[in-house]
């Protein structure tokens, strides 16, 4: 089916490069929409986790990742569909250069996304230091690749109104692209960065000042009803075969129950080949044996100012797949809840390290829970709070002690961009021989681990991981890994997170 450009108004917000801009821009541009009174739904090209807690905070609403590394066309196509609907305009914000990739072609760019949901691009453009010549720039950018639609222009960092004068005058004139915008060099420091881009959100304690500031930026120096029309523009999108939102990740109804997994078990070794005989059967994720009607297990989620990486689309396949979601936190919480599993995603436990140091109640229920068999899946700043130490400027600070590692840090990223694991070891989550598609971004390092308690289930085809090429340490029904998975791409993950809660509770 055929639906009409008005049924899904739409447009990404590009640039030249990295730093350019468009992170702050996109913020301004979806907060001053919104309190213009429409319905936003915003997007971020990519895995980043930071910019689309910004974007998700601006708009009121959820950012969903789309990301043609990590999901499939259909994915991402299917996923934009459904996030957009019902909603006035979709904002999309690019990654890196528009046609930027992995590869020679431009696999997984923003000007790649850009055709697969037939998507107007504006381009947002730092001008420090240039005028003329920047209107060659952008008929580069224009010829290139024709059927990327770059349909206008906004101008970022303009000195003062003799240069933005010199630059609209040269963009409309030798590219025939409307300029609709011209932010001036902010004076005020509004977003500090850390690590990669801005900072996560919960750790901005003026966040809502923030974008309160931005966004009068956007309403007085963008055009806004001129890129409402530029959106409302784009083409029809073909829906044929379009998958209900039931279809993300396993219904609930067909999950196996298998046997549970004994405290007293010892996982086989990662070096050894699968053998038939298991305490981790392969999941048989199409042919259930046992089906469940209603949410009969508690899932935990450690989100917190630590702990805030989480795709919208991982928390919402757990619930469709028959968990009851509680959020924890060691920061808050003296005890840990009744649970039968625990999800952690990523963070900055280092920024915490004291005070997760200084929860030894919490630390101490769920070393002692994950010693009876409870299923932990934890990723990243997850799989350090679950090690020994966390060593900080030669401090050390001590960890909840599950895993026997230790974590070093740097001033360098130590894995940063997708990463491609094969699962080369039995664990109670992924089928032995599968590939799995993420991404790692970390400045920490293993410097001890003790090989004899624990296993590396993870052989690596793309990426750093943990050590020697290998990542995902398993202990009992803990598994840790540095690769962040999407729940879109790794179909299976939510599944088999509820399956070994399910044989948990029921042991």
């Amino acid at each position: 089916m055929q639906l009409d450009a008005t049924e899904f108004p739409r447009l990404i917000i590009a640039a030249l490069r990295g730093g350019s801009g468009k992170t702050i821009l996109s913020i301004g541009v979806i907060a001053a929409l919104n309190k213009l009174g429409k319905s936003v739904a915003a997007f971020k090209k990519g895995p980043d986790y930071i910019d689309a807690g910004w974007l998700a905070l601006a708009a009121g609403r959820p950012c969903y990742n789309l990301d043609s590394f990590l999901l499939s066309q259909s994915d991402n196509l299917q996923s934009f569909l459904s996030h957009s609907a019902d909603n006035d305009i979709s904002i999309i914000e690019g990654n890196r250069g528009l046609y930027d990739g992995i590869d020679l072609e431009g696999s997984t760019s923003t000007a790649e996304l850009a055709k697969l949901i037939k998507c107007p691009v504006v381009l947002c453009v730092d001008c420090t230091k240039i005028t003329r010549t920047m209107a060659a720039v952008v008929a580069g950018c224009c010829q290139f690749d024709p059927a990327v639609m770059i349909s206008a222009v906004i101008l970022n960092r303009v000195a003062n109104t003799r240069h933005e004068k010199k630059l609209r005058d040269s963009i409309e004139h030798y590219c025939g692209m409307p300029v609709i915008g011209a932010i001036p060099k902010l004076g005020e420091q509004h977003f500090p960065e850390r690590h990669l881009g801005l900072v996560p959100t919960p750790e901005h304690d003026w966040a809502n000042n923030s974008i309160e500031a931005i966004s009068r930026i956007a309403e007085q120096h963008i055009d806004l009803d001129a890129l409402v029309t530029i959106a409302q523009k784009a083409p029809g999108l073909d829906t044929e075969g379009r998958k209900q939102n039931a279809e993300v990740g396993m219904r609930k109804s067909e999950i196996e129950v298998q046997e549970p997994v004994t405290s007293d078990q010892k996982p086989a070794s990662s070096i050894e080949p699968p053998v038939s005989s298991s305490q981790y059967p392969a999941p048989s994720l199409q042919h259930p044996a046992t089906s469940i009607e209603q949410p009969v297990v508690r899932i935990g989620i450690i989100k917190d100012s630590a702990f805030q990486f989480y795709y919208p689309e991982n928390i919402d396949a757990l619930a469709e797949s028959g968990a009851d979601i509680v959020y924890v936190s060691p920061l808050k919480d003296n005890e840990l809840p009744e649970l039968d599993a625990l999800y952690i995603g990523g963070g900055f436990p280092e920024t915490h390290a004291a005070q997760l140091s200084a929860s030894t109640k919490f630390n101490f229920q769920l070393k002692a829970r994950a010693e009876d068999g409870f299923p932990i899946y934890a990723e990243c700043g997850g799989l350090m709070y679950l090690g020994e130490q966390l060593v900080l400027e030669n401090k050390s600070y001590p960890m909840v002690g599950i895993l026997p590692v230790t974590f070093d840090f740097f001033n360098q990223p130590q894995g940063h961009g997708y990463t491609i694991v094969k699962v080369e070891g039995q664990n109670p989550y992924y089928e032995v021989g599968s590939e799995i598609r993420g991404h790692e971004f970390h400045y920490s390092r293993v410097s001890k681990r003790d090989s004899q308690k624990s296993d590396l289930v993870f052989r690596m085809q793309r990426g750093a991981g943990i050590e020697n090429d290998r990542d995902g340490i398993l202990y009992k029904n803990v598994l840790a890994t540095y690769t962040h998975v999407h729940a879109l791409g790794t179909p299976g993950w939510a599944p088999a997170l509820i399956r070994n809660a399910i044989k948990f509770k029921n042991r």
